[in-house]
């Protein structure tokens, strides 16, 4: 991940925080977006304020639940839940703060970051929505580039229809060579039958000729 992207994650979850500060009736709320020189790790402060400590702690809890929920992110620490009067949730790329009314005015953290520029949940919700679409044309752009490139391609020579005609019925004539010499490979070989002895025949016997018999007249 780029840190460009990075950023722009961070702005997501950011976002959703200060939506579940608003659904449960945080006052007052303001994103900080710290100057990076000044800011060390954390690149916003989400401010909000909660006129006693449960409602506090309901709307530290409500963040932490739809951050999880929703981005399977935790907080890398918590602290003040117990007191309920300043409580701190720390995702390194941002911190958020939940105030009770007076605790803030006293503190009055958005002076000490003056070079930080507040900004409202629906300010920072414009912004984003602009980062995001600018960055869906960009991502359009790319891709209609590619496919004017392919577009642009030359396409492969077309062989000759003679040389496909050749090239068709060569192949043709080798798969009926090949065909026939599995046909004769599959044939069984035949047994020569064993050849005859020639037999001797044997003369038949001549039969004597029997003799006429004269008779002389008297």
């Amino acid at each position: 991940m780029t840190p460009t992207e990075a950023r722009q994650q961070t702005r997501i979850l950011v976002q959703a925080a200060a939506a579940a500060c608003e659904d449960k009736k945080g006052e007052e709320t303001r994103i900080l977006e710290l100057d990076p020189i000044d800011s060390g790790l954390s690149d916003f402060f989400l401010v909000t304020s909660a006129t006693n400590d449960r409602q506090a702690i309901a709307i530290a809890d409500e963040i932490e639940h739809r951050l999880k929920k929703e981005f399977g992110v935790l907080p890398n620490s918590v602290e003040g839940r117990r007191q309920g009067e300043w409580i701190l949730l720390d995702y390194v790329d941002f911190v958020v703060h939940v105030f009770l009314t007076e605790r803030r005015a006293f503190y009055d953290i958005e002076r000490l970051r003056k070079s930080a520029r507040p900004l409202t949940p629906a300010e920072f919700d414009a912004e984003l929505k602009a980062a995001l679409a600018e960055k869906t044309l960009a991502a359009r752009k790319k891709a209609a580039g590619k496919v004017k490139a392919l577009a642009a391609s030359p396409a492969p020579a077309a062989k000759p229809r003679k040389a496909v005609k050749k090239a068709t019925s060569a192949s043709k004539a080798a798969a009926g060579k090949a065909g026939a010499t599995k046909l004769e490979a599959k044939k069984p070989a035949q047994k020569k039958a064993p050849a005859r002895k020639a037999s001797k025949r044997v003369p038949a016997a001549k039969k004597p000729v029997a003799k006429k018999r004269t008779t002389g007249k008297s």
